[in-house]
């Protein structure tokens, strides 16, 4: 329903763009839709009811629609304009909260976890890196971001019900950048998912090439 919207995919496809323009990496339906479905599945492994997969699917799609006016605060941007554009769809009151309250507080420097919907999300958007979101590619220009994401050639989320444990789960090229430049620039990241992972009663690791690091 959403995914389909013209308006809503237009504005992701705008904020995609203007990301580009000022060299962050891709933003755009890719990266809604990878994040809808972890954020989903996340839930769904977990046991939760249908409504609550689908709330976080929703907000997963939706978290980084703001980037089309500005990158500054764009989770709180992108709630408030959602507001408005979300009331032709049969929400309830709380569920449209729930909604926003995720698309609000995904970004590490201000958010704040609510709820399931928001867990899920942010552990979804801060768990996708991987080498097809940059856009292009030079190592000479020594961008560490770039050099991260373009290592990662493989990212999954792993979630088991029985141990209670979300694992983020990459192979890097260590060629191109080491775990130590991965952590350099998602330290904060990997604290939220911590913390967002608790939230939904499990613990948060990460395994590199096979092996636990975290």
């Amino acid at each position: 329903m959403i995914r389909n919207d013209e308006e809503i995919v237009e504005l992701i496809k705008l904020a995609n763009e203007h990301l580009g323009v000022i060299g962050f990496t891709e933003h755009g339906l890719r990266h809604a839709s990878i994040v809808a479905r972890w954020s989903g599945s996340i839930l769904s492994t977990l046991g939760y009811p249908d409504e609550e997969i689908e709330l976080a699917r929703c907000a997963g799609f939706l978290h980084d629609i703001g980037n089309f006016i500005c990158r500054t605060n764009h989770g709180q941007t992108g709630a408030a304009i959602l507001y408005t554009m979300l009331r032709r769809f049969p929400f309830t009151t709380r569920q449209l909260g729930k909604v926003l309250s995720a698309v609000g507080n995904h970004e590490e420097q201000y958010g704040q976890c609510y709820n399931e919907t928001c867990a899920a999300v942010v552990l979804a958007d801060k768990s996708d890196v991987h080498r097809s979101r940059v856009r292009a590619y030079d190592p000479a220009n020594h961008d560490i971001h770039d050099d991260v994401n373009y290592a990662v050639t493989r990212s999954d989320l792993i979630v088991d019900p029985d141990l209670r444990e979300i694992r983020l789960d990459l192979d890097i090229d260590g060629e191109t950048a080491s775990m130590m430049d991965f952590f350099e620039i998602f330290m904060s990241r990997m604290i939220m998912c911590k913390s967002s992972a608790a939230y939904l009663g499990c613990t948060f690791k990460i395994s590199c090439n096979g092996t636990v690091v975290s």
